[in-house]
């Protein structure tokens, strides 16, 4: 289901389509983790300078990125970012700037319950978290050493994490490798629902059909982009179908260097790794002023 209706902005976006298309604006969607940022959080000079010139030459640079808008937010505040919208949770939210702040515009749903069920006697051990319409984030006990990035977030036991409409769900295993993992997620035969496996032992779970990809379409449409103004660069699994988006309508999709071979392949290109500001070259290579 969707949430949030749109703005009258929306409609002034819509008709500099053509402006855009002409002026060879391009809208730039992101990566966080593995992209932006290294592992440890921090963002290095060259590529906080490379994402200044791509915004100062006049083009939309936002980000597409697995995270809670509620982590989403810092990453834009570091960057100095103030994009029109921002793609949240692989998809299933997409922010839009509503005066100094952003509200929600799109939340999709879906029951989380069956999904839960079906992966927990699989990893009876490991730890999950839900994200709500609003999000809200719920987690048991095992998700707060998991070392992922919760935010607010409110311990429940297993039992209370699929009582509302969830937009993602995220499951952690500590105590296996990725390979382990990916292994163990082929066997849960996983059906009506989108879902891509981590570079650690972490499953991200959405509802049916929404990816980074048809974040960054409705994004994209909202915009007035045109297809092959898109350049998108990521480095995981859950970049895969926004890679595939934009590649086949001509746009520029990029992969990282440390990407897994899967990652690299649906990709049009290859850039450094995320240790080398392999990103800063991408957007260099794009920061010539927009005519």
């Amino acid at each position: 289901m969707s949430a949030g209706q749109p703005s009258a902005g929306e409609s002034n976006a819509t008709e500099s389509a053509a402006e855009a298309l002409a002026s060879g604006r391009l809208l730039v969607a992101l990566d966080v983790d593995g992209t932006l940022l290294h592992e440890d959080g921090s963002a290095s000079d060259a590529v906080k300078d490379a994402v200044a010139h791509a915004v100062d030459a006049g083009h939309e640079v936002t980000l597409a990125t697995g995270r809670s808008w509620e982590t989403a937010r810092d990453v834009l505040a570091l960057f100095g970012l103030h994009p029109e919208y921002v793609v949240c949770s692989n998809g299933a939210v997409i922010m839009q700037r509503d005066g100094d702040g952003y509200r929600r515009a799109y939340v999709e749903t879906f029951d989380a319950r069956p999904v839960l069920q079906m992966v927990r006697p699989f990893l009876p051990e490991g730890g999950y978290m839900v994200e709500l319409a609003d999000g809200t984030r719920l987690h048991t006990v095992g998700m707060d050493s998991s070392g992922w990035q919760l935010g607010p977030a409110q311990p429940v036991p297993f039992e209370e994490l699929g009582l509302e409409p969830a937009s993602r769900v995220v499951v952690v295993s500590p105590s296996h490798d990725a390979e382990e993992f990916l292994d163990i997620v082929e066997q849960m035969g996983l059906h009506k629902v989108t879902y891509a496996v981590g570079w650690a032992a972490w499953l991200d779970i959405s509802p049916e059909g929404v990816s980074k990809g048809s974040g960054v379409a409705r994004m994209r449409e909202l915009l007035g982009f045109e297809r092959e103004a898109l350049l998108v660069v990521g480095d995981g699994r859950n970049d895969i179908e926004m890679f595939e988006y934009a590649g086949s309508g001509g746009g520029r999709a990029v992969a990282m260097g440390q990407a897994p071979d899967e990652v690299k392949a649906a990709a049009g290109e290859v850039t450094g790794d995320v240790d080398d500001d392999g990103l800063a070259s991408v957007l260099l290579s794009v920061a010539s002023p927009a005519r």
